[in-house]
């Protein structure tokens, strides 16, 4: 190498710290600046507001305009989202409603902290996390993303409100009015000279949505479209049975025309430091289709959950022909095509939680595959015991399908 100075030295190094670090390298926090990053913005407020209503129940609806969902059978709360015709998004939700300048009772940290500093700490973590976008930035980015932030929060009889601009305080938390119940309210317009565009796609919006109250029973998530001429659009989401519900409506999908014979039930195991919810249906095709999530978040490439859940239906199957003297009770355990004909949906939330792969997409806890497994085959197994002649169908099917190939 040769010896003259490449004249670059600690001088040239520019620090950059805050809100200034974000809204120079915008594409670092939110994955684009283009639609993509402008959907993460959503999902992290969302997401925030999905956690509070979770784990703080739900509160009584308002009437300051939070939203015009009716509040009643909500079980575990509502959350709001509104496309405005401004270009704004308003996110509002029934939960506790933290304050802006003290932590709340569990110790975490005060909106305000968490709008305006990334050492703010997460308000929760482990098990009662619910990832909403493919990672968490926090809400100080959004803050300094957006042109302009309101954060309203409501309890003990009144209103709060503080608003920002592109990240920095435009006046301290006021009172504004009076209120009933609690909950949190945050709009933000995402800022022209970040983002390529500012238009939230619908469909991408209410689709994800629809996941998350799916994979979260009871919650209700609504979305509300200001922006259309021809009047507003709204759609709205709640699922009593969970995950039972998502995979009866993958097989409306489908189009089989039939009412699903779902197989479903939900564990905590401390041996995973953790809880499953699991559902699956026999379709009758040579199709398999088994989505994996953990805590929330959707788990493409798999991972230990799914490979318990096919070892517990595997070992329910040839158990169940072996101890009923039916063929395939030699099937390999092994062989995927034992599973080859389910639709099924295994979600996992996990204290500790570890993602494998650049894109997170692949769940790595070694001891959640023998906690699936061993559920999936015991409930499975129950499931036979009771319906003789379905299992029986069944696992002919499987055998036979395995003896064609």
């Amino acid at each position: 190498m040769s010896g003259e100075s490449t004249g670059y030295d600690a001088a040239d190094i520019e620090v950059l710290e805050g809100r200034e670090a974000i809204r120079k390298r915008p594409g670092m926090w939110v994955g684009s600046t283009g639609e993509r990053g402008l959907h993460q913005m959503v999902f992290e407020v969302v997401g925030r507001a999905v956690n509070q209503v979770l784990v703080g129940g739900s509160g009584s609806r308002n009437g300051n305009g939070s939203g015009n969902t009716s509040g009643s059978g909500r079980g575990s709360g509502f959350v709001d989202v509104t496309l405005t015709s401004d270009g704004g998004v308003r996110v509002a939700d029934d939960g506790p409603g933290r304050p802006f300048e003290a932590a709340g009772e569990s110790g975490g940290p005060d909106l305000e902290a968490l709008l305006t500093s990334f050492h703010a700490g997460p308000e929760l973590s482990g098990r009662d996390i619910t990832d909403v976008g493919q990672f968490r930035a926090g809400l100080f980015v959004v803050n300094a993303l957006s042109s302009r932030l309101t954060a309203e929060v409501r309890g003990e009889g009144g209103r709060r409100v503080h608003e920002y601009a592109r990240g920095v305080e435009v006046a301290p938390p006021a009172a504004v009015g009076s209120a009933t119940g609690s909950g949190t309210t945050i709009a933000f317009w995402p800022d022209s000279e970040i983002f390529e565009t500012t238009r939230c796609s619908f469909s991408v919006l209410a689709e994800r949505f629809r996941q998350v109250a799916f994979l979260n029973r009871g919650l209700g998530i609504s979305l509300t479209d200001e922006r259309p001429t021809g009047g507003a659009r709204a759609v709205s989401f709640r699922f009593p049975e969970g995950v039972r519900d998502f995979v009866a409506a993958l097989d409306a999908e489908r189009g089989s025309g039939v009412q699903p014979d779902v197989v479903g039930f939900e564990r905590e195991d401390p041996r995973m430091a953790g809880t499953m919810e699991v559902a699956l249906l026999w379709t009758g095709s040579r199709e398999e289709r088994i989505l994996g999530f953990a805590n929330s978040r959707a788990t493409r490439e798999g991972g230990t959950h799914v490979d318990g859940f096919r070892d517990g239906v595997a070992a329910a199957v040839i158990a169940y022909a072996r101890d009923r003297g039916l063929p395939g009770a030699d099937l390999d355990p092994r062989d995927g095509r034992i599973c080859r004909s389910l639709m099924a949906v295994v979600s996992v939330k996990l204290d500790h939680p570890e993602f494998l792969g650049a894109t997170r997409g692949l769940l790595g806890n070694t001891d959640v595959r023998d906690c699936v497994g061993e559920a999936v085959r015991e409930h499975l197994g129950d499931w036979f015991e009771e319906r003789p002649e379905r299992a029986s169908e069944f696992v002919d099917r499987i055998v036979r399908g395995i003896h064609q190939d």
